[in-house]
């Protein structure tokens, strides 16, 4: 049984190998034009239409993997990108919760919609072209049938025409002949049918396909639309509450004590020795020149008591006080216009001394300072930083609030520089820099704002 088994394989490679060598010798004497060669004129431009259809429906379904490939990548940016978002938002912002509905929303809208283009395009796309591998191998299996054909109906012609005609070959040849024709015949009938049905199918599939894939961009895009108006109305309400709260930040540089605060209140320490603390920058007004108390030395103050004795009666004329302002024509006017050359000075040791000696500590304290000033002015302005404008010195404490602000203390002198962007400076504040810092290390990178009535200028 194996030996039969053996010999039958054996033989049907042998047929196998016949059938190829017949029919390569076929195809080389119809390319010489020594043998005619079976043609179906109709048949062969259905398989150019086939060929044409195998390589459209490649390339459309290669282009809706990528499609498919890009709308999950920008699915994964997406999701990334909301995330992104919801780290950073923090959790006081207006619309927290509302942002994070809207990046689940969105999550899910995006893998709805790439399954959905799987299931109703991808999947019919794989199906579609499942055909076209079996048709082709059937294409290429009647190719080699007519050659088989045409080689049979060579051999059968050949015999008749011989000189010596042998009626058994020539009966084999005829058997040969007819079974070689309705194998191709058999196989060529069904492709006569199948292959202008699956030409004419192409306009349906790419109907249904771009119909399904439209309808579910437009149906994502419309959904998509809604979230990312949601999202951009949560962003413009978070911006107006930011706005809103700058806008308080910026009205409340000019409060009554001069603060600078959003939010919380800043903290004044002012000297319980110094003077009061101005009310507000805008309700500032300079009040008519005040020449300093006549001192005898500048650098040593007037002891109260000598203060006192300056307006004795015995030295002041009578004055008729009618009002907390004026006095009657007898006292001589306001007490700012009385001329202080007439009253005697006071001594340090609380002796008074006489007009003409008071004139001439005075004017010599004048020209001391004067001459101080010049001499200081000359050399500080080769080393004041860039922008300088003048000094001020600090009347009060005042604790900065903000990361733009100097932290100033009273006493403190600081150098008053123009501003960067006239159009940020806010009023009643002044850009500068602490003189000392400046002095010892020549940087402006704790330079800040500083509230003008805390100051007086120098």
């Amino acid at each position: 049984m194996a030996e039969m088994s053996k010999g039958v394989t054996a033989g049907k490679l042998a047929s196998n190998v016949q059938k190829k060598i017949t029919r390569a010798q076929e195809k080389v004497l119809q390319k010489l034009g020594k043998a005619d060669e079976t043609k179906d004129v109709q048949f062969e431009e259905g398989v150019i239409n086939f060929n044409k259809q195998l390589v459209e429906g490649s390339k459309l379904q290669k282009d809706l993997k990528a499609y498919l490939a890009a709308v999950k990548a920008m699915h994964e940016s997406s999701k990334r990108l909301h995330e992104c978002l919801a780290d950073m938002y923090e959790p006081d912002w207006y619309g927290k919760d509302e942002m994070d509905s809207i990046a689940e929303d969105t999550d899910l809208l995006w893998t709805d919609f790439h399954q959905k283009l799987v299931d109703h395009a991808l999947i019919s796309m794989d199906t579609y072209l499942a055909q076209f591998p079996d048709i082709k191998a059937r294409i290429a299996k009647r190719d080699r049938k007519l050659v088989d054909f045409d080689s049979a109906r060579h051999h059968f012609a050949s015999l008749q025409k011989g000189k010596k005609k042998d009626e058994v070959k020539i009966a084999k040849a005829e058997d040969e002949l007819g079974r070689a024709q309705k194998v191709f015949e058999d196989i060529n009938e069904d492709l006569q049918e199948e292959l202008p049905s699956l030409w004419n199918s192409r306009v349906g599939f790419y109907v249904n396909t771009f119909q399904s894939v439209a309808g579910l961009e437009e149906k994502f895009h419309r959904e998509m639309g809604k979230l990312s108006q949601n999202l951009n109305d949560v962003m413009i309400k978070l911006e107006d509450q930011n706005q809103s709260g700058k806008a308080g930040k910026l009205g409340l540089k000019t409060t009554a004590a001069g603060k600078r605060q959003e939010g919380t209140n800043n903290t004044l320490s002012p000297r319980a020795s110094g003077p009061p603390i101005p009310k507000s920058p805008s309700k500032l007004k300079p009040g008519p020149p005040v020449p300093p108390p006549p001192k005898v030395t500048p650098s040593k103050d007037v002891k109260q008591e000598n203060i006192i004795d300056l307006f004795d009666d015995a030295l002041v004329p009578e004055i008729n006080v009618t009002s907390p302002s004026q006095c009657d024509s007898s006292g001589g006017g306001n007490l700012l216009d009385m001329d202080l050359d007439t009253l005697p000075a006071v001594s340090p040791g609380g002796v008074v001394s006489s007009p003409s000696s008071q004139a001439m500590s005075w004017n010599t304290w004048e020209q001391e300072k004067q001459a101080s000033g010049t001499t200081n002015g000359s050399s500080d302005e080769a080393e004041m930083p860039p922008g300088f404008l003048y000094k001020v010195k600090a009347m009060h404490d005042y604790g900065a609030t903000d990361g733009d602000e100097l932290d100033l203390k009273a006493g403190d002198v600081v150098l008053v520089m123009s501003h960067e962007n006239p159009e940020e400076q806010d009023d009643g504040w002044l850009m500068g820099v602490k003189e000392a810092h400046w002095l010892k290390k020549k940087d402006l990178k704790v330079k800040g704002v500083f509230p003008e009535n805390f100051t007086q200028h120098l």
